[in-house]
């Protein structure tokens, strides 16, 4: 009984050694991973959105008025209209004596001014 006690605590050491010899040799080729994103050395190289001296998460927020507001911000445009300042523009329109209001959209990645040629999507009564 003690020789098998012996040649079991042996074949079970031996079985042990050979899965962390086996261990060791397949983790041998596996890459490191490191905290750094793929292609990290890129963002280098964009430039940030700046809205004056200010750097905001164009993602979360936009630059309007020289000021950071979130996508989800409104403002008046006129009396009684309401546009978004990230994704609108409130144009002032004059149309005789009364001055009147227009909404444009404001096209992704163009300086959209109100005096640009993009169509108003919307009047805003005086």
């Amino acid at each position: 009984m003690d020789t098998w006690r012996r040649n079991g605590a042996s074949a079970l050491y031996n079985s042990l050694a050979f899965i962390c010899v086996l261990l060791v040799f397949l983790l041998k080729g596996t890459p490191v991973v490191t905290d750094s994103p793929m292609n990290s050395e890129l963002w280098i190289c964009h430039r940030l959105p700046m809205c004056g001296d200010k750097i905001y998460n164009p993602l979360e927020q936009c630059c309007f008025d020289e000021s950071i507001v979130p996508l989800n911000a409104t403002r008046n445009c006129g009396p009684d209209c309401i546009f978004w300042p990230c994704h609108e523009l409130c144009c002032p329109e004059n149309y005789g004596v009364h001055k009147h209001f227009g909404v444009k959209l404001k096209i992704l990645g163009a300086k959209t001014k109100c005096s640009s040629h993009s169509l108003i999507t919307r009047f805003c009564s005086s």
